[in-house]
Formats: C-alpha cells, structure tokens, sequence
C-alpha cells in the first residue's frame, strides 16, 4: 500500500462511492483481460527487502527519517515503523548471470546505506523479526510519520472495533526445557512492523498467471521451511517463522464473533485455485470492505476509448490493503500495461547469497511447475498446501508437509530429491548461466544437508548463551550482534558455526 493518502477521515458516502468506483475499475480490468493487450517483457525479477534499524546496543533504532535523510537514495524508502525501512531493487533480467550481478549490486547498495546510516546512530539488520523489539517499541509514537501508517492503523482498529491480541504457543528452546507462549494485547498495528520480508516479482502475461500463482501457492510451505529466519517476538521462542501467524493476527480486522462466523481475514492465502487473475480481484471486491476509501476523478473507460492505459486507482488501493501471501499486481503507465505476481511469503535474510539463493529457488520452481503438463494442483487439495504453510512456519526446515505423489514428507527431502531439479530446470528454460544456477541452487542445497537456516541457527545460538548462564535478554542482543557480523560477511547460513 505505497499509494499517498492525503484524506483523515471518510465518511458514508466516501464508502459508498469507493464499492462503486472498484467495481467499475472490476469491469474496465475484464475489458482488459478479454483483449490482452498487455505487455509481457522477457521474464524479469523484481525485489523488495524490508530491513531493520539498530543502534549499537542492538536495539530498535526509532530513526528511519534520518536514516533515509543519511542515505540519499530514491531505492531506499520509509516503512511502518520508525524501525523500518526498505530498499527496492530495479527490474532486471533473469537470463544469463543477472542473479549474480544482483548479488553484488545489493551488497554494494545494503553496505553503503548502512555506512550512511551509522552517522546518525543505527545500522541495517536483515532478518525475518527482529529479536530485541518487545511491548514497548509498539506504542503510536514509534508509527513512521508519514500519515498513511497511522491511517491505516485507525482503519483496522477502527474495523476491528477493540484492541489486537496477539496469542501464539510456541515450543520449548532446549530439551526439556518450558514451552513458551505469547499473549499480549496492543492497540497500534505496529507488531505488524515487526514482520519483515522479501517480495520477489515477476511479470505475467494474463494467459499464463493462474498457473504461475497456483505455483507459488503451492510451493509457499517449502519456501518458508526453507528459508526461516524468525523464530523469536517479544523475547519468545515461537515458531521458526513467526512472522507469519504474526503478521495475520496483527492486521487482521475481524472480532472474535466474526472469525467465529467465518469471515475471512485481509492477511489471506485463499481458499481456492484460480483459473484467471480476475478471479483475486474480484473476491477482494467482494469479500472485504475498504479501509482506505479514497477516489479519483478517473473514467476507466474514458481512458480506454482514448487509447490509454487506465491507473485502476481504487482497484489498487484496495488490493494494497489485501495481504494475500501471493498477492496480483496490475501496473500502469501511459498506454502500456501489465500483471505481475508478488510473491510475500519469504523473511528477509540472513545473507545476501541467501536472499539470492531463495529467489532461484522461486522463480525456478514456478516456471517449471506452471509449464508441467500435469500441474501439480491438480493433484493436491488448495487445504493441502495452506496446512503445508503453516506447518513449514511452526517447524521450520523441520516440518512434514504433504505433497503429492509422495505423501506426508520433510522439506529437506522433499526439496533434494524432487523439488532441486526441478528449480534447475525452470532456470534453464529461463536461460539462467549453469555456473550461476548451481551457485545458487546449491545453497539451497546445503541448507537441506546441514539443517541450518536462519531460524535453526538462532535458535541454537541463544540457547547456548542461556547455557552458559546469560538471561533471555543478553542472550538475544549477544545472538543478534552476532549475526549482524556474519551477515556482513555475506557468508551463507549454512555455513555459520554454533
């Protein structure tokens, strides 16, 4: 949702005149889609990271102002909290050795943002929550300053009608050791803030997208067992990607009388498999009231009979305030058009080569899975694959998901013995270098040999230093100091010893 809004308050009939705006941008997007003109670029990677702010005790750094101030940079942008920024990596190729041109574009851009924002007092941390935020950084004057974030926060709450609790049991951190739990109640939606990840993009043609995002979804559970980096909140260990039942309960509107009639949630993985893009805009249409009801004078069809591309403006503004974990993208400018899937379900680091390696992982695994002749979604329930999610965030590189074919089965195995040669192949057909899809992919493959990811490395980590006698709070800041260092060594997680 990085659309300005200028408006505080909204009325009835603002509401009123939004529903009808969104449906008429519904019908000008199936004109649209019927006529396929849009733009299919060859295939192309986009990224987003949403990193943390530190200072040097390894505490929240309420600074993103002077932190973007400092840096200078137009890829570098505000986020929800004053912990929180964000860098967005240009388009670029996919083919040849782009993925490792990346590699070293974000090292060289990550390096010096955080050069930069060590001269106001904080530095970059890269990881899927970070451990040292507690109740008291989620009060309303750590909210960044830009007026959409508290807006949106009085919408939800405003929805929800009482504050957010946030309940989760997590899991013992040592054998024998005590289960521990969250259950706390906030009244911002900064807890949300907390939860921060990698949205990787990919442009579409419209013929080809429910199966690409039937793919993502499919493979979401194997991306986050994989790729877990968040398994402490609060100062307690919960699941290994905590920020996943997180970040659902903290945006979501719903009272506990709603959710007990059913009422689906705005952080949503759905409940079916498409057959056309139109169907994901047209259940967030359908199924959720607006939150931020702000219209313009724009005539979708107007801009249509003049040969132009239309913004969709509401229909984007209400889609930004949707949280599928794949999530349709339609963009506009001048007369071209296009889709794009934005892929939300991976945390941020804990390396760059990491980072890189889960993106291959990705793109390579729905090319393929889109492209096979039997897909695999036909062969697997859409339930399947939510409970897979969710197992993958509980258990981590751990996990048993169901797949087909195979049955009830651990990430790791699954992954090196179906899911590697697959990715490969999909990175062929995109014309990826082999020296750089082996880099990448063997990562990954690494990662599954050894069992260490982030979440398992940090896990390990801290329960080591409360062995040797440290309290749960020295015990996170020592853990994070430490990867901070051997994240800007850029060496991969699987190679990071206890």
């Amino acid at each position: 949702m990085g659309d300005d809004v200028g408006v505080q308050s909204f009325s009835r009939q603002d509401r009123t005149r939004f529903r009808a705006k969104v449906r008429r941008c519904l019908d000008a997007l199936a004109v649209m889609l019927a006529d396929g003109r849009f733009d299919v670029s060859d295939p192309q990677l986009g990224l987003e990271i949403e990193l943390n702010l530190v200072d040097d005790a390894r505490d929240p750094a309420m600074s993103n102002d002077e932190a973007l101030e400092a840096i200078a940079s137009p890829a570098f942008q505000t986020e929800l909290g004053q912990f929180n920024v964000e860098i967005n990596v240009a388009p670029r190729p996919i083919d040849g050795d782009h993925l490792r041109e990346l590699e070293d574009v974000l090292r060289g851009a990550l390096n010096a943002a955080d050069d930069r924002a060590r001269e106001v007092g904080c530095g970059l941390a890269m990881i899927g929550m970070l451990p040292t935020l507690d109740e008291s950084h989620f009060t309303e004057q750590w909210l960044s300053k830009d007026p959409r974030y508290g807006l949106l926060g009085q919408q939800i709450l405003a929805a929800r009608g009482e504050d957010i609790e946030l309940v989760l049991d997590g899991s013992s951190l040592s054998d024998g050791g005590p289960r521990e739990s969250l259950a706390i109640v906030c009244d911002t939606i900064l807890p949300e803030a907390a939860c921060t990840s990698i949205q990787l993009h990919l442009q579409v043609a419209p013929s080809d997208f429910a199966a690409y995002w039937n793919s993502a979804q499919a493979i979401a559970g194997v991306q986050v067992a994989l790729a877990a980096n968040s398994p402490f909140f609060a100062g307690r260990a919960l699941w290994h990607e905590t920020r996943i039942p997180m970040f659902e309960q903290a945006t979501d509107t719903r009272s506990q009388e709603l959710k007990n009639q059913g009422v689906r949630p705005r952080v949503w993985f759905g409940e079916r498999w498409i057959t056309s893009i139109f169907d994901l805009f047209e259940e967030n249409s359908r199924y959720f009231p607006a939150l931020l009801p702000v219209c313009t004078d724009e005539d979708p069809f107007e801009v249509l009979a003049a040969g132009d591309s239309p913004k969709l403006s509401e229909l984007r503004m209400h889609n930004g305030t949707i949280y599928r974990w794949n999530r349709p993208i339609y963009d506009a400018q001048g007369e071209g058009r296009h889709l794009r899937l934005e892929n939300r379900v991976l945390p941020a680091g804990p390396s760059i080569p990491d980072v890189l390696a889960d993106a291959a992982l990705y793109y390579g695994l729905v090319r393929s899975l889109a492209e096979a002749d039997r897909p695999l979604w036909t062969q697997m329930t859409f339930d399947a694959a939510e409970e897979n999610l969710h197992s993958a965030a509980r258990d981590g590189i751990e996990a048993r998901m169901y797949w087909p074919e195979v049955g009830w089965v651990g990430p790791r195995e699954l992954v090196l013995r179906r899911l590697l040669p697959l990715a490969a192949e999909g990175l062929d057909a995109y014309g990826v270098e082999s020296a750089v899809r082996d880099r990448y992919l063997g990562i990954i493959e690494q990662r599954c040999l050894t069992g260490r990811n982030g979440a398992t490395w940090q896990r390990a980590a801290v329960a080591a230093r409360e062995a040797a006698g440290e309290s749960r709070a020295q015990a996170l800041h020592g853990m994070l100091d430490e990867y901070l260092e051997r994240m800007h060594s850029g060496d991969p997680v699987h190679t990071w010893g206890s």
